[in-house]
C-alpha cells in the first residue's frame, strides 16, 4: 500500500491534522477558561491537570486490551463524537452562565477517557491502513500535516481567547473533533481483532502487553524517558500560564503565539526526520535529538520577562524540532517490531508508563507552586523535562537500525 494515491491514508491524516489544529487552541483555552474566567490558583490548575489526564491511569493499561479486542476505526470515530460534545457545553454553560471548575474538570475526565482510546487506537490502526516499510513516511507525514495545523493552533486560540474569551474559544476544538469523527468514518481497513477463542482474562492480557514492554530494551528506554518527560511537562502545564501571564503580564494573545513559533520547529522536525533517519540511521537519530533536546530546554529557565521573552520560542521551536525526529522514530519502531496481536495492548503500555506521569506531575505542580511560587515551579518543570532525555543518550538505542524502504 503506497501513500501516493491513497485516500483512505489521506482522510486518516487530514483527520488527525484537524484534531491537533483545535486540540492546540484548547491547550490555550482551557487553563485560561480556568484562571481569567474562574480565577484559578496554581492548585486548581493542577487539579485540572490532574482532570485531563487521570484516564491514563484509570484505564491506560485496559484500554489496550480492547482496543486488540475491537476494531479501531468505530473506537476512533466515537472517540471523536464524544469529546466534540463534552466541549460544547463549556460555551453553553458560559452563555448561561453557570461555568465552574467543577464542570471543567468533569470535561477535562470526558474528553481525557476518550484520548486514551482514541491513542492507542490511532497508533495500533495506521499499520492496517498503509504497509509496515512505509510507517516511517506515513508518520512523518502524519506529523507534517499536524504540525501545520498546530503551527497556527495556539496563536488562534490567543486570538480567539481575546475576542471570544476562554470558554467560547474551546468551540473550534469541539468543531475538529466532529470533523475529524466524520473523516475517521469514511477510512476503509482490513482489521483483525483478536478472535474471540484466543481472548483470556483481562489482567494476563494486559500483563502480556506490560512484559513485552519491560523486555524490549529499546522500548524500556523510550518509557522511562517519556514518563519523565510527561512528570516535568505536568509540572510545566501549571507553572507556565502562571508565571508568564499571571507574574510577567504576557497578554493571552502574545502567549498563544509563543506557543505557535515554538510549534514551528516541530513542523520542521516532521520534514527533515525521514532524511535525518536515512543519513544516520533511527537509533542514532533518536540518541541524537534527545541530547539537541536537552541543551535546548537549559536556556530557557533564563526567562525573567522584557527581551528575554525571546529566548523561550527558540528553546521550544529546537527543542520541538528534535523532540519530532525522536517521536517519529521510535513510534515506527514500535509499530513495525510489534506482533500485531500485541500492538493495542504495547501502545497502551507505553501510553501508560508515559502520560500517567503527567497528572501526577500536575498535582506536584499544584502544590510546590503553592509553596515556592510560580517562577521556581517553571524553572524546575524545565529542568526536569531537558534531564529526562538522558536514558536515551547514555545507553544503546543508537544501534538500531532502520528499514530503509522509505
Amino acid at each position: 500500500m503506497q501513500l501516493r494515491g491513497n485516500r483512505d491514508f489521506a482522510r486518516f491524516a487530514v483527520a488527525n491534522a484537524v484534531t491537533q489544529a483545535g486540540t492546540q487552541v484548547t491547550l490555550v483555552a482551557l487553563p485560561l477558561a480556568a484562571v481569567l474566567t474562574l480565577g484559578a490558583g496554581s492548585w486548581e490548575l493542577g487539579m485540572l491537570t490532574a482532570a485531563e489526564m487521570a484516564a491514563f491511569l484509570i484505564v491506560g493499561l485496559p484500554a489496550g486490551v480492547w482496543v486488540d479486542r475491537l476494531r479501531r476505526r468505530p473506537i476512533l470515530v466515537w472517540a471523536d463524537l464524544i469529546r466534540g460534545l463534552a466541549l460544547l457545553s463549556v460555551p453553553a454553560a458560559a452563555l448561561l452562565g453557570v461555568l465552574t471548575l467543577v464542570q471543567l474538570y468533569l470535561v477535562a475526565l470526558v474528553v481525557g477517557f476518550c484520548t486514551v482510546f482514541f491513542d492507542v487506537a490511532h497508533m495500533s490502526f495506521l499499520p492496517s491502513v498503509i504497509s509496515r516499510d512505509q510507517l516511517e513516511r506515513g508518520n512523518s507525514v502524519i506529523e507534517v500535516t499536524s504540525r501545520v495545523f498546530m503551527l497556527a493552533g495556539p496563536g488562534l486560540g490567543g486570538v480567539a481567547v481575546q475576542w471570544l474569551t476562554a470558554p467560547f474559544a474551546l468551540l473550534a476544538d469541539a468543531v475538529s473533533y466532529l470533523l475529524s469523527g466524520a473523516l475517521l468514518s469514511r477510512v476503509r481497513a482490513r482489521e483483525r481483532p483478536a478472535p474471540k477463542g484466543e481472548r483470556r482474562r483481562l489482567r494476563q492480557e494486559v500483563a502480556e502487553g506490560l512484559r513485552y514492554v519491560a523486555g524490549e530494551p529499546v522500548l524500556r528506554v523510550v518509557g522511562v524517558l517519556g514518563a519523565l518527560v510527561q512528570l516535568g511537562n505536568g509540572m510545566l502545564n501549571v507553572g507556565q500560564p502562571l508565571y508568564l501571564i499571571k507574574e510577567l503580564g504576557v497578554g493571552a494573545g502574545v502567549y498563544g503565539l509563543i506557543l505557535s513559533v515554538a510549534a514551528a520547529g516541530g513542523l520542521l522536525g516532521a520534514v527533515i526526520t525521514p532524511r535525518v533517519t536515512a543519513r544516520f540511521g533511527a537509533g542514532r537519530a533518536m540518541a541524537g535529538s534527545c541530547m539537541v533536546v536537552m541543551v535546548a530546554y537549559l536556556p530557557a529557565t533564563l526567562v525573567t520577562g522584557g527581551w528575554t521573552l525571546v529566548i523561550l520560542p527558540v528553546s521550544y521551536a529546537v527543542a520541538g524540532m528534535s523532540g519530532v525526529v525522536f517521536g517519529v522514530n521510535q513510534l515506527s519502531y514500535r509499530q513495525r517490531t510489534t506482533p500485531e496481536h500485541l500492538l493495542g495492548r504495547v501502545n497502551a503500555s507505553m501510553r501508560f508508563l508515559m502520560w500517567s506521569a503527567l497528572p501526577i506531575g500536575g498535582l506536584l505542580g499544584g502544590a510546590l507552586g503553592e509553596w515556592a511560587g510560580a517562577r521556581t515551579l517553571f524553572v524546575i518543570g524545565l529542568l526536569l523535562v531537558a534531564i529526562a532525555h538522558l536514558p536515551a543518550v547514555m545507553t544503546p538505542i543508537r544501534r538500531v537500525t532502520t528499514v530503509r524502504s522509505l
